[in-house]
């Protein structure tokens, strides 16, 4: 069969890359990935558009490109539940375009075709192309950047190199885990080339290329901060923090064994075990065989055994599904070699069996997943929540959510808001509709001045939260009294949340 036009492929792809994608988004909600957060900053900066040049300067340990460009979209579709998702979207969808084109350079189109179809349903991403998270942009970014230099090595030209050296820039912009990038592509492209001045030449000039944003952001830091790392420690802290909180679950020995297979564990999950085992097939095949593909391979696997090392054995790293796509996306350009190296001289019936049952897999899991999650808690569905194609917040705190906004929002009310361990009231602040000046939050500095500002006629409270234990707070059955004024409990509303409505006061 002779190769379809590429217009053709690549029309069909994001056709296929969108549908599944169009059909979640009325649906998914802003959840994981600090989507919230991202949005409620990219709005700070669309009221003062400027150039952010350090953590403190609006973008905190977030990259800001993904602020901008969010706060961009909120300037045309100001609908802060939808802009950051479209943005996902729209970068998600176009993800299947250099994918296509690393894969289709490397090991043919048909070999592009289903590392496309592959990414089309892959559960993992559909989520991240859905919520105003920054991974679907990231990864579309370092998708670029991996075929421009394979399109640099296969055709011998610096132009290709170059170029994705600034498009590392702009990845390097979006989040932190894609600087691990620079010195790893210029090894890459430093070892691996027959002409040996070419591959210093080019190693050398990609190495400077992409040092102009990171550079410019550590004197930001410096200038703001007294530290060029200031966000990248910032990031280090957290995580300290969450490793302690693993090991105290699951203790050392459990918390080190479910980290050193993470990676793997994820990519069968999320991938799928058949497109997963393929492509993991075809990574060792490949390396084996062809030295010009090992760059690729070692793109993969590096930050792989890097994150797991500092998991596992330091314990100062708490890895999540969705700092895993990265390197699992690089996992698909390898699907059609590993069936090839698998199926070998085998019969047309057994390839299509094991062609048919990998791709009724592909599709079923992501929708069974999707399915098992969708506004339903508890169980193993918080387990797997992360990786499911669904996202969508407790359903207690979306009830007390869109009753604020319902109810109270729209009369110009305002709000007491406790704070919630995991952040969930960050979560219910989002949802409600309510300004932020018509919110007086716990979590806050300014708590008690918003209170005696706004006299606010409804209380949200959270199990575990820190309200219940102010000095100013008694809790009485179904009265909670805050700084002398006295909330009863509403009926309607599910634990973790209550909802409290401030108590008349008596005519005089």
């Amino acid at each position: 069969m002779s190769e379809p036009s590429s217009r053709l492929i690549f029309w069909g792809l994001l056709a296929v890359a969108l549908l599944p994608r169009l059909l979640l988004l009325p649906f998914n909600e802003n959840l994981y990935g600090d989507a919230v957060v991202r949005t409620e900053l990219a709005e700070r900066w669309l009221r003062e558009p400027h150039l952010i040049t350090s953590y403190g300067d609006g973008a905190f340990q977030f990259g800001p490109l993904h602020l901008y460009v969010v706060g961009f979209v909120l300037k045309v579709v100001p609908d802060r539940q939808l802009a950051g998702r479209l943005v996902s979207l729209l970068f998600g969808v176009l993800s299947v375009v250099p994918l296509y084109a690393l894969t289709r350079r490397l090991f043919g189109w048909r070999a592009g075709v289903v590392a496309g179809l592959a990414f089309s349903v892959w559960g993992l991403h559909l989520q991240l192309s859905t919520t105003a998270a920054s991974e679907a942009l990231s990864l579309f970014l370092m998708l670029w950047v991996f075929a421009l230099v394979a399109e640099g090595l296969d055709e011998n030209r610096l132009g290709p190199i170059f170029g994705a050296a600034g498009v590392l820039n702009l990845a390097c912009a979006t989040r932190y885990d894609a600087w691990l990038f620079m010195p790893l592509l210029a090894v890459g492209l430093l070892l691996w080339g027959k002409d040996r001045v070419a591959a210093v030449t080019r190693a050398m000039g990609f190495g400077l290329l992409c040092l102009p944003f990171p550079l410019l952001w550590m004197q930001g830091n410096e200038l703001a901060h007294g530290d060029p790392f200031y966000p990248i420690r910032a990031v280090e802290h957290f995580h300290v923090e969450w490793a302690r909180d693993g090991i105290g679950r699951l203790g050392q020995a459990g918390y080190r064994l479910m980290n050193l297979g993470f990676w793997p564990g994820v990519a069968l999950l999320t991938l799928s075990p058949g497109v997963a085992a393929l492509g993991m097939v075809g990574m060792w095949r490949r390396w084996r065989e062809e030295q010009e593909v090992r760059w690729l391979v070692l793109a993969a696997v590096v930050p792989a055994l890097y994150f797991t090392f500092k998991a596992a054995v330091l314990t100062d790293f708490q890895p999540l599904a969705r700092f895993t796509v990265t390197e699992l996306v690089l996992v698909l350009p390898f699907v059609a070699p590993g069936f090839e190296a698998l199926m070998g001289a085998r019969g047309a019936g057994a390839r299509r069996a094991v062609a048919g049952v990998t791709a009724v897999v592909a599709v079923a899991l992501p929708l069974a997943v999707g399915l098992y999650t969708f506004r339903a808690d508890g169980g193993w569905r918080d387990s797997v929540r992360p990786v499911s194609p669904t996202s969508t917040n407790p359903v207690p705190v979306m009830e007390a959510a869109r009753f604020l906004e319902r109810e109270v929002a729209p009369r110009g009310g305002s709000v007491v808001l406790d704070t919630e361990p995991s952040y969930l009231d960050i979560q219910l602040a989002f949802f409600s509709g309510l300004p932020d000046e018509r919110i007086a939050r716990v979590r806050w500095e300014t708590f008690r001045k918003h209170l005696h500002e706004l006299e606010p006629e409804y209380l949200v409270r959270f199990e575990g939260g820190e309200l219940a234990r102010d000095s100013g707070v008694t809790l009485e059955g179904r009265t909670l009294t805050l700084d002398g004024v006295a909330y009863e409990e509403q009926e309607g509303f599910s634990a973790p949340v209550h909802v409290y409505r401030r108590r008349p006061t008596p005519a005089k």
